[in-house]
């Protein structure tokens, strides 16, 4: 191999001795399922999220680099809120959506099923990654499943904008489904908002939204500016 074939390696070397300091620095943290919320789901969800991770076979699925908001931090929402209060992260973009007369609810979803839809398909991609095909399917009724929560962000005309489908697993909650249409800082109005009513329910440890490491630089400065942070996983079920 030549000097010039060894030069080339350095930077992929020298990246993947950052990722792993990176990892050697990540808090750790202890997420408890509980499968009396919803036996089947619940079970399945432990499942996928400690079975080996699809590139890196020694590390399970989502143990590593996990975005977690640590919701004991905060003695209340108001105070997670002043956390993330400076300008353009979350707090201070969650009071510029409400000035434009943005609210989030707890919603039934086949209030909106046309506006589910219409968020659904108006991107083709999102993040860089073309959206799955499954999102053009209208859905004609939806089920509410045991352990879930389904939150909106609805305009000053009642439109839904953007929603959440929110898993509670145990003694943290995940974002599933995330999607939104607009970009008058409705995404960070509702996830600031889910954490602000978790934190107020004095019941959970933790918020997670899927990884942070492994996220696009874009996606992990939205995550960033929300107060998530990433983390090492242990996982157990009760």
């Amino acid at each position: 191999m030549t000097t010039s074939d060894n030069s080339g390696l350095w930077p992929t070397v020298l990246a993947r001795l950052r990722l792993l300091g990176d990892i050697v620095r990540l808090p750790r943290a202890r997420l408890c399922f509980d499968a009396t919320l919803n036996p089947e789901l619940v079970r399945r969800t432990h499942a996928s999220f400690t079975m080996p991770h699809p590139r890196y076979r020694i590390v399970r699925n989502k143990s590593l680099g996990v975005a977690l908001i640590d919701l004991r931090a905060f003695a209340s929402g108001a105070d997670y809120l002043q956390s993330v209060a400076q300008k353009d992260h979350a707090g201070y973009q969650a009071r510029r959506a409400r000035a434009r007369g943005y609210t989030v609810a707890e919603i039934d979803r086949n209030d909106y099923i046309d506006d589910i839809h219409r968020i659904n398909t108006s991107q083709h991609v999102r993040q860089g990654r073309p959206m799955d095909p499954a999102y053009a399917d209208r859905t004609d009724h939806y089920v509410a499943v045991d352990s879930f929560r389904y939150y909106g962000v609805l305009d000053a005309g009642g439109k839904l904008v953007a929603y959440c489908d929110l898993g509670i697993y145990g003694d943290f909650a995940a974002t599933d489904r995330l999607l939104g249409v607009n970009s008058d800082g409705v995404m960070y109005l509702l996830l600031a908002d889910i954490a602000c009513r978790l934190i107020d329910e004095y019941r959970y440890n933790y918020l997670m939204y899927d990884t942070y490491l492994g996220a696009l630089p874009g996606l992990r400065e939205f995550k960033r500016k929300l107060g998530f942070a990433p983390y090492r996983i242990r996982y157990a079920i009760a």
